[in-house]
């Protein structure tokens, strides 16, 4: 008998290991389906599903009244040749422009201004403040600057005019509508950003900003060259995120402006909604939604792409 075939004597008291059965096999796989099952189910139902219904109907003319009827790609063919949607299109492409250099600018600032406070008590109230408006909705927040930016009663239009400054008309002028819907979502959402930053600001290795100062690198050589390279996965990501978001802005839109004034705040989004639940073009709506996927899809890849060049993995 060869070593190979000859039988494992084992120690005294010690027991042969049992082998698994297929049927334990299946259990544990059983137990896996049922474990990812919700999750699977709400994929489906949320997610897959509605994204299948939407490109089916992006294809057909229906307005939920008559049968619908196959159009192939006349509803994209539409998209191209309609001014307002190229114009909300570019609304909120700049948009999402400002929004973006605006969270992570002022992010960056509030969260290095929160690491460098001294106390305890005194950084949890900094976080708090900066982080609380994000807890309330949209709605409450587009009525609430709509009243404070109100050009003749509004709390703004009244402290301007202690100092002998008239108010613009921030939602009724196209030079002002815009910027006035971009400061309100930095005010509403910068705290989302701040706390992204502010935890990838706090990962940053303490030794390596030792040893910087040590060299002689001064506060804004440090941060530029030491503090950034490392954090720059955070940024990167509150960068996607904040896109992403801002891509999608619909309701101060809705609430304060309407899209105007001159459709000078009509976002895609908005434009969507108009033309599927108020206009019932449901099949036309349903291509402007493949269209802002399709976009932010995009621009998403494109970010991980260039994102090789200047993201640095610790």
């Amino acid at each position: 008998m060869t070593a190979a075939s000859a039988p494992q004597v084992l120690a005294a008291g010690e027991q042969q290991p049992a082998k698994p059965t297929s049927v334990h096999h299946k259990r544990q796989a059983l137990y896996g389906y049922a474990f990812i099952s919700p999750a699977v189910v709400l994929f489906v139902a949320f997610i897959a599903g509605p994204m299948v219904f939407a490109i089916g109907l992006s294809f057909v003319a229906w307005d939920l009244l008559t049968p619908s009827q196959f159009v192939g790609l006349d509803n994209f063919a539409r998209l191209v040749n309609d001014p307002l949607f190229g114009k909300a299109f570019g609304t909120t492409f700049v948009f999402a422009f400002a929004s973006v250099v605006t969270h992570i600018v002022g992010g960056l600032l509030l969260a290095l201004a929160a690491n460098r406070v001294m106390t305890r008590a005194l950084s949890y109230f900094l976080r708090t403040a900066v982080f609380f408006p994000f807890l309330i909705s949209w709605a409450a927040v587009a009525l609430l600057w709509k009243y404070i930016l109100d050009p003749t009663f509004g709390l703004v239009a009244y402290y301007l005019s202690k100092i002998g400054i008239t108010a613009p008309s921030w939602f009724s002028d196209p030079s002002w509508s815009l910027p006035a819907i971009v400061g309100i979502d930095f005010w509403h959402t910068i705290g989302f950003t701040f706390v992204i930053l502010l935890a990838g600001l706090q990962t940053v290795p303490s030794t390596l900003v030792e040893a910087a100062r040590t060299d002689g690198a001064n506060t804004w050589q440090v941060f530029w060259h030491v503090t950034l390279p490392m954090m720059s996965p955070t940024v990167f990501f509150a960068t996607v995120i904040t896109f992403i978001g801002a891509f999608q802005i619909f309701e101060p839109m809705q609430i304060i402006t309407g899209g105007g004034p001159d459709n000078s705040t009509m976002s895609i989004v908005m434009y969507l909604y108009q033309n599927g639940f108020q206009s019932f073009q449901v099949g036309y709506a349903s291509a402007i939604a493949i269209v802002v996927f399709a976009v932010i899809m995009g621009v998403t890849i494109l970010q991980f792409c260039f994102s090789r060049r200047w993201v640095h993995e610790q």
